[in-house]
């Protein structure tokens, strides 16, 4: 007779495990190496993954209008330099802040790059992984919003001296 056909022979060559069938007989064997459940990101953490994106952003357009500001020939074109100065600080101290407590929350953002006029992200939240996208105008208003909320900040602290 073949080997194949003798007692549970026949299955030898054809054995076949699945992914999910490794991790199960991984888990019997090692008990103390239980996998965690997924956690999910937390509304917070989505308005952190969005500041993640925006700030850099306003930054850059803060920078912009700053350097349009130092060619102009305006009067009060000092004032207003100094002023987009202590924003930009403003906004890169909020980003620094947001980029360490994103690391210390182990989240990761990354830009994913599509045809489209969208804009695609994807971040990895503690072994979950999820792409999303954001449509320009959506992110035109939310700058705006985050910038009125600095610029009222500024101006707060401005009276109060």
């Amino acid at each position: 007779m073949s080997k194949k056909l003798e007692g549970n022979g026949r299955w030898e060559s054809s054995r076949m495990m699945l992914p999910q069938h490794k991790e199960a007989l991984i888990n019997r064997q090692n008990p103390d190496l239980e996998s965690k459940p997924v956690q999910k990101p937390t509304a917070e953490e989505h308005e952190m993954i969005l500041n993640s994106i925006l700030l850099p952003m306003m930054l850059t357009m803060v920078e912009r209008n700053g350097k349009e500001f130092e060619v102009s020939t305006n009067m009060l074109k000092r004032y207003y330099v100094a002023a987009t100065q202590i924003l930009m600080q403003r906004i890169h101290s909020e980003m620094v802040k947001n980029k360490n407590e994103l690391r210390a929350r182990k989240i990761k953002v990354f830009e994913d790059i599509r045809p489209d006029d969208d804009l695609h992200y994807k971040y990895l939240c503690r072994g979950y992984e999820y792409p999303f996208a954001i449509m320009r105008d959506v992110v035109k208003s939310r700058i705006s919003i985050k910038m009125g909320e600095f610029v009222k900040a500024l101006l707060n602290d401005m009276r109060s001296c």
